[in-house]
């Protein structure tokens, strides 16, 4: 009988943590990644596991911007009007010109567009110039320390690699012709100060923000949540980092 009941116990464990792993809710199963305990990881597997990490979290952002409505289909990062040409969209707008300010709009996001993809190699050759004292400083620093590294690494070379691309790709949607349009429309209404925009730089800018807005996002994601680690690596050095920050 007393093994019988000894057997018992072990399947009644072994379905319990069954059911727990397979019927538990994505919380449950957050919690019990975090609650695992893989050990210290070495100076080695820090350096491979958030290097792997960043260079998921960069590219996937990357690719998923660079894809149509990646920026115009994001309510965070969409590129409108500057600042100083609100007046001017608005005032077209009450004169029913407002499809062409959608026109505008629509163009200078396709160009954003364009030029995402162009951001995984700078960030690719940011990770793998990493030192260990960069990734420990990032691994243990706050929820945005790998997108401030990226910000201060990598903008100067975004921005050589993106305004080329957005100012053709601005010319071929578009984008050129119908802020002529909206400009010069807008300069011949009579006691309307004229404006001057330079387009290019400013959607050039507004695209590297929208970039790095979705990098933080991803590093947040896998900060927080642990269902987000798919490896034991990325388990043991990031579980290493949240007990550090206990």
């Amino acid at each position: 009988m007393k093994l019988e009941n000894t057997g018992f116990k072990k399947f009644s464990i072994t379905f319990t943590l069954i059911s727990v792993l397979f019927l538990g809710s994505c919380d449950t199963l957050s919690q019990l990644s975090k609650s695992l305990d893989l050990g210290t990881p070495t100076d080695s597997e820090i350096n491979s596991g958030l290097k792997q990490a960043l260079e998921y979290g960069t590219s996937y952002a990357s690719d998923r911007l660079s894809k149509e409505d990646g920026y115009l289909g994001n309510l965070a990062i969409k590129i409108v009007f500057p600042e100083e040409a609100q007046k001017v969209e608005k005032t077209l707008r009450s004169i029913g010109l407002g499809s062409l300010c959608d026109q505008v709009i629509t163009s200078i996001n396709r160009a954003a567009e364009d030029a995402a993809i162009e951001a995984k190699p700078i960030f690719v050759a940011a990770i793998k110039d990493m030192s260990i004292a960069d990734v420990k400083n990032i691994l243990l620093g706050s929820d945005n320390a790998a997108t401030k590294y990226f910000e201060s690494k990598t903008t100067t070379s975004l921005e050589g690699k993106f305004n080329p691309i957005i100012e053709s790709s601005l010319t071929k949607v578009g984008a050129t012709k119908y802020w002529g349009e909206v400009i010069g429309r807008y300069n011949k209404i009579p006691l309307m100060t004229p404006i001057e925009a330079d387009l290019s730089k400013y959607v050039t800018q507004k695209a590297i923000d929208g970039l790095f807005y979705e990098i933080a996002k991803e590093e947040l994601k896998i900060r927080e949540n642990a269902a987000a680690r798919s490896t034991l690596l990325l388990q043991k050095v990031f579980g290493y980092a949240d007990k550090a920050g206990e």
